[in-house]
């Protein structure tokens, strides 16, 4: 049913439409988070192919953003992007952009972290460390309460993503945290050599 472009011809397709690091560094981090979740939930033979939904999710959005999502489906038709990945990828759009609904289990939590991951950034730079791994889920709720830190990521559309998961807005917090602890190493190193 799944049809899998590579994970290599994903990052070169991911780079043609997004130069600006902060894009790359962004779409990496939800790739590994993607991965992460499928592991824990019990997707595991699927954690690759969750990655590349992670990878591709904003394809558009640094070159079209007032097209975010909608511009999306033509750019992975031709890069070879099959119709599950497609709809994946613009469930993350939900009643912003588009109307298609996040259905499958891993198109909830991309939509619950997808802005997640960002909050969750802008808080370890906050940090002496400037890294997730000292994060604790105190600290991350103080500046989620805050409503002018990182005010771009979207309160309301991370507990819509928590309630439609059916799972606790502190439980998604957490776990959030834990993914992104799996792949900072990765992520930093990959756009280091970048």
């Amino acid at each position: 049913m799944k049809e899998h472009i590579s994970r290599e011809a994903a990052f070169t397709l991911l780079k043609k439409y997004n130069q600006d690091p902060f894009h790359i560094r962004h779409a990496l981090t939800v790739e590994g988070v993607m991965k992460w979740f499928a592991q824990e939930l019990g997707y595991g033979e699927d954690a690759e192919y969750w990655g590349i939904v992670g990878l591709l999710h904003d394809i558009d959005f640094e070159q079209y953003p007032d097209q975010h999502c909608l511009k999306a489906p033509e750019l992975l038709r031709e890069g070879g992007v099959g119709e599950d990945i497609i709809h994946a990828v613009c469930s993350h759009g939900y009643g912003l952009t588009v109307d298609v609904a996040p259905e499958h289990e891993m198109e909830k939590v991309l939509y619950a972290t997808d802005e997640l991951t960002g909050l969750i950034w802008a808080a370890a730079l906050m940090r002496p460390s400037k890294s997730v791994q000292d994060m604790e889920l105190k600290s991350l709720k103080k500046k989620y309460k805050s409503a002018g830190f990182a005010a771009g990521c979207s309160r309301e559309v991370i507990q819509k993503g928590a309630d439609m998961l059916g799972w606790d807005l502190n439980d998604l917090l957490q776990k959030t945290i834990y993914a992104m602890r799996s792949c900072e190493a990765e992520v930093n190193a990959v756009h280091e050599a970048e």
